[in-house]
């Protein structure tokens, strides 16, 4: 997989077959495309016009491993770090490194981690790695922005290129259980590690918890997560996102779909909610290429009970991956990101930034995905 997903990422390290005993694997993903993307409709004449750039989607190299303790026991680790050769601005460890124990019982880890919420966003989406600028992360979790700025909801249309849920969370300790019977269970708690800061804005630092089961068996998949998460403003700000989805695999097709129910409230009382649904296929046309869509629709936000008009937006993304190897694929994507007057979606990952509210984000990508 290419995002990594915390259920995926451990589960894997677990397994005897793909290490030997004390040995440390080098792996990572190099992915680069030429962009060209715009913005128009913008409010208040706005637009930014057309631009070129090369994209790296996420990039990143790791190092993972385990020892064998011996009684169906192993000490699993990893370190990730994403790569931004685009610019050469280095490596950024912010992408999931923990340590951890494995048995029978399951995987427990520690450190920061993707839970299963945002593992379950990645996985539905339809294009390898979930990544670039058709990637359903750019609408899903958003809660129309308002979160960030809860106790004055009428600000509306900030920034919505960031999420509390669709993102990896420090200082975190997680457990994901063995296969049962297709299921996986996996939770994680997320420590707010300073209970107090002496500071006019910032309370406490984020902190909350993560839950979720999967049911992977033969073509069907089928995931229901629930995130709660305590933004530790002066407000006492509580977000939460329900998330639920699935997808199946005819073999020549897949289909996927996905519903997303984002909520906050404070104790000054105010109480915001929305709703984003989705559904994604892919079709094989050829032995080594796949036509891939999707569209995502994010309602608009209501505040208290009172729908916030025009604050919610759309995603059309469709993009064609050719397989050159196993490791290695062309792609081409173009996307269209389109938000209501007072709503501010921007791409999930190589946003274009600098947007301004009720603009309309389009794009083409073409370039390379190789994993190593």
């Amino acid at each position: 997989m290419q995002k990594k997903l915390i259920a995926l990422a451990v589960a894997g390290l677990a397994s005897t077959a793909a290490f030997a005993q004390s040995n440390v694997t080098i792996y990572g993903v190099a992915d680069a495309t030429f962009d060209v993307v715009k913005t128009s409709s913008a409010a208040g004449n706005a637009d930014l016009g057309s631009m070129t750039r090369v994209s790296t989607n996420s990039s990143y190299i790791g190092f993972k491993g385990l020892e064998d303790l011996g009684n169906g026991l192993k000490a699993v680790f990893q370190f990730e770090s994403s790569v931004a050769f685009d610019t050469g601005a280095g490596l950024n460890t912010a992408r999931d490194s923990y340590a951890g124990i494995a048995g029978g019982f399951g995987t427990v880890a520690a450190g920061r981690l993707t839970g299963p919420t945002r593992a379950l966003g990645a996985s539905l989406d339809v294009f390898a790695g979930s990544t670039g600028i058709g990637a359903n992360s750019g609408i899903i979790g958003k809660l129309g922005n308002m979160v960030p700025v809860i106790s004055a909801p009428a600000a509306r249309g900030a920034t919505i290129e960031n999420s509390v849920f669709d993102t990896r969370f420090s200082n975190t300790i997680a457990y994901i259980s063995p296969n049962l019977s297709g299921f996986t269970l996996t939770g994680a708690y997320v420590s707010g590690e300073n209970k107090t800061l002496d500071n006019a804005v910032v309370k406490a630092n984020l902190k909350g918890y993560d839950v979720g089961a999967v049911y992977n068996n033969g073509p069907i998949m089928a995931g229901l997560t629930y995130n709660h998460v305590a933004l530790g403003d002066l407000n006492d700000t509580k977000a939460k996102d329900l998330r639920l989805g699935g997808s199946y695999n005819f073999g020549v097709a897949s289909l996927r779909v996905m519903y997303d129910r984002v909520k906050a409230d404070d104790n000054v009382g105010t109480d915001i909610k929305q709703n984003v649904w989705g559904i994604g296929g892919t079709y094989n046309v050829t032995t080594n290429g796949k036509l891939v869509a999707q569209y995502y629709k994010a309602g608009d936000v209501k505040v208290a009970g009172a729908t916030a008009n025009e604050t919610g937006a759309k995603l059309f993304a469709v993009g064609y991956e050719h397989s050159l190897s196993k490791r290695t694929l062309l792609k081409a994507t173009y996307s269209r990101l389109a938000n209501n007057d007072f709503a501010n979606y921007g791409f999930g990952v190589s946003p274009i930034g600098g947007t301004a509210a009720g603009a309309t984000n389009s794009g083409v990508q073409v370039g390379l995905r190789h994993s190593f």
